[in-house]
């Protein structure tokens, strides 16, 4: 396993099958563990593919385990980033943390997608799936 990331928020580690595992610690671990299994729920439900896919939530560690989105991104024009949270919130989240630091680069399909979801926002009237 290799550790991508250890703050105060939240420890990441990226499996060598591709998996990745997040344990939330830090102030407000269990909400923020709660709402990212929300939006990531809301998300897949919704189609949106260019972000993680949820495959494990454990409550009672505050850890999840979600697919690989590629890798990080180190240079991206504000304008492009921008349109990026931009078509989150057409899913019906708001991400919140639009930083460069949460868009990654899926080399398989040539897609930029989006990362760490907890401090998004549903956003009002998108509780009911899309038809």
């Amino acid at each position: 396993m290799l550790k991508v990331k250890d703050t105060l928020r939240a420890t990441v580690n990226l499996t060598f099958d591709g998996r990745v595992i997040k344990v939330f610690h830090g102030p407000k671990a269990e909400e923020r563990f709660a709402n990212e299994v929300r939006v990531l729920r809301h998300l897949e439900a919704r189609g949106c593919g260019f972000v993680p896919r949820l495959l494990e939530a454990d409550a009672g560690r505050l850890r999840i385990v979600t697919t690989n989105c590629g890798s990080r991104v180190e240079h991206l024009d504000a304008a492009r980033t921008q349109e990026l949270f931009a078509e989150l919130e057409k899913f019906g989240v708001r991400h919140d943390d639009p930083d460069i630091r949460n868009v990654t680069y899926r080399q398989s399909d040539g897609r930029f997608c989006l990362i760490d979801f907890e401090l998004a926002t549903l956003l009002p009237g998108s509780d009911s799936v899309p038809k």
